[in-house]
């Protein structure tokens, strides 16, 4: 497995290896996570030049990260091996169980995280594959936190056979995050799915709004037939609904806040309800998330767990009880300032609706005006050709903030061309062109310098972005320790 130490890609190593699968791995880094597959007696390397192929593999299965010349894939063409995209392999694996695919622009994630912890604890046993560390998904969000402080994964294994409710003995669950970057979830084959928001992203694959949405047209059109058990879940209201279920065959049902959905979801403040069309409520929980957009992830999780087989009490609770996971609008913690404190998040948030979404919510959630503070974000833009695509759209995404760090772009899939088409400071420009105080800065280390001296009591710090700008909230924080230890030992002398 070609990048095995990636969330999605250990994973599926996990689910492979519960299955008998003689596999090893490779991953350009060590981390907790290859070695937690080595303590399960994976075999990781760090030589990724394709010598360390083991002899007689039969199939190489890589993550979408790597490209077509990587040596450990043209190595594996040479020995006669099946190469497989980690998305192709998923899909594989779908086959025997009753799969649940997650899809849409935005939400994936935190949606089948919900859905499966809710799904465990009405005692349906999933298994669950989801691209991020969540440390409530091995035994539901209602059950003692583990004593282990391994922090979670991404993965948990069911039985081949449903346990309880009313499919039990039908195929065991096992839920996933479909995503469309380079049309990869064509490969999988659920029997339920779900479509959330479909809007313009990964343009540089798809090139138009319109082929995104045939996209996800295809994808759902992989659904078994309504008599054998194919549903899809769509929402009623930005999903391009109309065009993506024409000519569907399988069931279609639809979630929305109209009352014309067929689940409707109310959202008071944080209390969510959810109902059957012309129906009483048939579960209440407070929404355990910041967000308008993380209430409709909820909302459209507990559906779905209803539709699995959940008892909707059950999994209503399960959901209020969720404590979220990593990167997904996640609290890292406080630094003290000037006798008050720096509030400090983590979002995963790369296109403009989600950086919209997050900052509304934090400025909702946390009011820092209201303390005399005030909601900063440090924002490193995904790939250039999203940012050139897309830079009119990021410009009026930051509305809700009151000034914007932007490192450079993160280089990652788009070709040498394409990165000289575009800069983090168009971006800027386009940021104080609007009225948003923008600057642009870089290494890591310079902006976490900038944010001592930017940053003061009450502010609300959000670091935002797919790639490596993480770094920067945690490096802030834990440099608020080396200060304090360098001022006792100043002290000391």
């Amino acid at each position: 497995m070609v990048g095995i130490g990636g969330c999605g890609m250990s994973a599926l190593a996990r689910m492979l290896l519960a299955r008998g699968a003689d596999l090893s791995g490779s991953d350009a880094f060590q981390t907790e996570i290859t070695g937690g597959l080595q303590a399960l007696g994976v075999r990781v390397f760090e030589d990724q030049t394709g010598a360390a192929l083991p002899e007689g593999v039969e199939f190489v299965v890589h993550t979408a990260a790597v490209k077509a010349d990587h040596a450990e894939l043209i190595a594996a063409a040479d020995a006669g091996a099946e190469v497989l995209s980690y998305a192709e392999a998923l899909g594989r694996c779908m086959h025997g169980y009753t799969g649940l695919a997650i899809a849409g622009t935005h939400g994936k994630s935190t949606t089948t995280a919900m859905l499966g912890c809710a799904m465990t604890d009405a005692g349906l046993d999933p298994t669950v594959i989801v691209g991020a560390t969540c440390s409530q998904l091995a035994r539901g969000a209602l059950a003692e936190p583990a004593r282990d402080s391994s922090g979670g994964t991404g993965f948990r294994l069911g039985p081949p056979q449903i346990p309880a409710g009313p499919r039990r003995c039908e195929p065991g669950l096992l839920l996933a995050e479909a995503c469309e970057f380079n049309r990869s979830f064509h490969h999988f084959r659920p029997k339920i799915a779900s479509i959330g928001s479909v809007e313009a992203d990964h343009l540089d694959i798809y090139g138009s709004l319109d082929a995104v949405v045939e996209a996800f047209r295809e994808f759902a059109a992989l659904l078994p037939p309504s008599e054998h058990g194919g549903l899809l879940l769509i929402a009623h209201d930005g999903a391009h609904r109309r065009a993506v279920t024409a000519g569907l065959r399988c069931r279609v049902e639809t979630i929305g806040l109209s009352p014309e959905a067929d689940w409707v979801f109310g959202i008071s403040g944080k209390r969510v309800t959810l109902a059957r069309r012309g129906e009483a409520p048939m579960a209440s929980f407070t929404s355990p998330m910041p967000g308008v957009h993380n209430a409709t992830n909820a909302a459209t999780a507990l559906a779905l767990a209803v539709i699995g087989g959940a008892d909707p009490e059950i999994a209503a609770r399960s959901l209020e009880a969720f404590r979220g996971l990593d990167r997904r609008l996640q609290l890292l913690g406080e630094r003290p300032v000037d006798g008050g404190a720096v509030r400090v998040w983590d979002d995963y948030g790369h296109h403009p609706t989600e950086i919209d979404a997050t900052l509304r919510a934090l400025r909702e959630h946390e009011k820092p005006q209201d303390r005399g503070g005030r909601l900063i974000c440090v924002f490193q833009p995904h790939q250039h050709s999203r940012t050139r695509f897309l830079l009119d759209e990021f410009a009026q995404a930051f509305g809700e903030a009151d000034a914007v760090i932007v490192p450079h772009i993160y280089f990652v899939r788009d070709s040498e061309a394409e990165k000289q088409r575009v800069s983090a400071s168009d971006l800027v420009d386009r940021l104080r062109q609007r009225g948003v105080r923008a600057m642009h800065l870089y290494p890591f280390g310079a902006i976490v310098e900038q944010l001592e001296n930017l940053c003061r009591a009450g502010d609300t710090l959000v670091v935002m972005g797919a790639g490596p700008v993480w770094q920067v909230g945690r490096n802030y924080l834990e440099s608020a320790h080396d200060h304090a230890s360098s001022g006792a030992a100043e002290g000391a002398r």
